[in-house]
């Protein structure tokens, strides 16, 4: 490939990268610097627009920084910040008891059904977000199937009201709404395993758990990590779910905080500090999955 490599035009191989690169900047590189612009800004008294600072030489950093001493304990923040983590992480985790056993079966014990399945996983995303939430809302209503199959199952005389203010709720739906997206990914890691490092196990003498355990778990444990970035960096910015399903502000997210600002009140510079500290926590998690993958692969090239 060397020898040919002289035919080619110089620029040839990164001019590929271009429209990625402009797309980047374009999308993500120029907004998000619009949104440090309004958070290190000002706000105009009379019209009550924000005022981005475009300069650097004239940050205004006294909104974030009472931005950052809400996040301390007792803070405005704590409460919603707190409330945002565990919301994730039981969602998440409820999706990951769901969803791996679903992608294990997929990828291990399915051969003519496999790609129904796979296009039953794929259904969801023909389907607007907003209308698969909207059809939580009926189900959930007082006198949807939910509380209806409670009542006519007598496991309870009294349903509990779902859409105004219970946490349950908003879980669940965060759980329905993204664990298509843990799936995929989970599947494909599965998929990748070698079978034959696990007729190899077998052929040691280890039992079908055993050989999950020891082999198929620790392989799959990439694609766990990359499957839960994927959707805990959107739960963590979701602001429609908790509005949808709940309405109250008991179960507001960061994200709900976040809207409130820019759309519902006159402090636009706060809500762009909560975005920039929100991006700033989430760009830790992605770092620790960008290490623990370098990680993986170090390890998989040295054996």
């Amino acid at each position: 490939m060397r020898e040919h490599s002289g035919i080619y035009p110089r620029g040839l191989w990164p001019a590929f990268a271009l429209p990625g690169v402009v797309w980047l900047i374009l999308l993500f590189l120029v907004p998000f610097y619009a949104v440090i612009g309004v958070a290190f800004g000002g706000v105009d008294p009379i019209f009550m627009i924000p005022m981005p600072a475009w300069n650097p030489l004239e940050w205004n950093f006294d909104s974030m920084f009472q931005t950052l001493l809400g996040f301390l304990p007792g803070g405005d923040y704590w409460a919603v910040f707190i409330r945002t983590t565990v919301y994730v992480g039981l969602a998440l985790s409820i999706c990951l008891l769901v969803g791996y056993p679903v992608a294990y079966y997929i990828s291990r014990h399915t051969r003519r059904t496999k790609s129904l399945l796979l296009a039953l996983l794929v259904l969801p995303f023909w389907v607007s977000y907003l209308m698969r939430m909207l059809a939580w809302v009926n189900l959930f209503a007082p006198s949807g199937y939910v509380n209806d199959f409670l009542a006519w199952s007598h496991i309870t005389t009294n349903p509990p009201d779902w859409l105004n203010g219970n946490p349950v709720s908003v879980i669940l739906a965060l759980v329905y709404g993204y664990i298509p997206y843990l799936i995929l990914p989970l599947l494909a890691a599965l998929d990748r395993i070698d079978k034959s490092l696990l007729e190899a196990a077998r052929d040691l003498g280890a039992n079908p758990f055993s050989a999950f355990l020891h082999v198929t778990l620790p392989l799959s444990m990439t694609g766990i990590l990359g499957a839960s970035v994927i959707i805990a960096l959107p739960m963590f910015g979701d602001y429609y779910t908790p509005n949808i399903i709940s309405g109250s502000p008991t179960t507001s997210m960061l994200g709900n905080q976040i809207d409130l600002y820019f759309h519902g009140g006159p402090q636009p510079s706060i809500g762009a500090s909560l975005t920039m500290i929100l991006a700033l926590f989430l760009a830790v998690l992605m770092t620790y999955y960008m290490y623990s993958v370098a990680k993986a692969t170090r390890e998989v090239r040295d054996e």
